[in-house]
């Protein structure tokens, strides 16, 4: 049951909080697959929009005047418009969708009874699906030295149990170390006992962050792979290389909150060789190719860009 103007009498099973940034169309698709497949809840939808100028806000007030809108004059971020929502949250659980993901039949349900029965879950995460329906990579391990030095599908490969990943086929929830921030339950009581997103990343990582103080404070973090959700991969972020340098400016952000100085260094510096050599043998195929790849050039643009990011951060803001 889709409710309004709660006043308390009986809290309300589940927030709905979607963050929106120039994509009506997508969230558009997102909100017509919650009033499509979430049933026998009371929940609540509240979308905060970050300074949209593709008419989003006007979209929400014409066609789903029952959602709760918070609009934003300025692009705040995801996890400072998560907290916005956060503030006004009737419910005792929030789910938190990406406007590129659309939800199947019992994907909620799936994720809230796993929480109703599981007391010591903080967060729970569904199996995310391609356009196709192929499997997406819904599982995030916390970033390590190892992870940075070795091929994440190698470790997935040779350590299953400290790996999960889509390349098994999980039939039960099992115990992960995040999700990924497309779809994600997380209990009322934990959020207030760990506290909100840490505004201080703007994009990626604040999830990774999120679960990582979760850990630390003894809620755990499940995947349920019976709550399936599409995701159309990326559409929400954009093609454009500030995201991805917003992401190394995260995935930086995280490594000196949670580690020491030394480690933090050493980390810098195996990225950085890592982009060095990336961008090595890329422009070497681009000379043996004489440049006839559109693909091979714009991932040297990209490499190069990131690397001048690094030696300069002024260069590719």
């Amino acid at each position: 049951m889709f409710r309004v103007g709660i006043n308390n009498i009986d809290m309300v099973d589940l927030s709905i909080v979607i963050v929106n940034w120039n994509t009506r169309d997508l969230l558009k698709n997102c909100l017509e697959s919650v009033l499509r497949t979430v049933h026998g809840l009371t929940y609540e939808v509240i979308v905060v929009d970050n300074a949209s100028t593709d008419g989003s806000v006007a979209m929400l007030q014409d066609l789903f005047p029952q959602v709760k809108i918070i609009a934003n004059d300025e692009n705040r971020g995801f996890g400072a418009a998560n907290n916005q929502a956060f503030k006004i949250m009737e419910g005792r659980y929030a789910l938190l969708l990406n406007t590129d993901a659309v939800l199947t039949e019992n994907a909620v349900h799936d994720l809230f009874s796993f929480m109703e029965n599981h007391p010591e879950a903080g967060i729970s995460c569904g199996q995310l699906l391609n356009r196709d329906g192929s499997k997406q990579n819904s599982i995030a391990s916390f970033p390590t030295l190892l992870t940075m030095l070795t091929n994440i599908s190698l470790l997935e490969y040779l350590f299953p149990g400290k790996y999960p990943s889509k390349r098994y086929d999980h039939r039960q929830p099992v115990a992960v170390d995040s999700g990924v921030g497309a779809c994600l339950m997380v209990r009322k009581d934990a959020m207030d006992k760990v506290g909100w997103f840490d505004e201080r990343y703007f994009f990626f990582f604040e999830e990774t962050d999120w679960a990582y103080r979760m850990r630390l404070a003894d809620w755990k973090v499940f995947h349920v792979p019976t709550a399936r959700i599409y995701h159309f991969q990326g559409q929400s972020i954009g093609p454009d290389i500030r995201s991805r340098i917003e992401f190394y400016r995260s995935r930086y952000q995280f490594f000196k909150k949670w580690h020491s100085l030394p480690y933090y260094s050493l980390i810098r510096l195996v990225i950085f060789g890592r982009l060095l050599i990336n961008c090595f043998f890329t422009a070497l195929a681009v000379i043996l190719s004489l440049g006839a790849s559109q693909g091979i050039r714009d991932k040297l643009r990209v490499y190069s860009r990131l690397v001048c990011w690094h030696v300069n951060p002024a260069s590719s803001e």
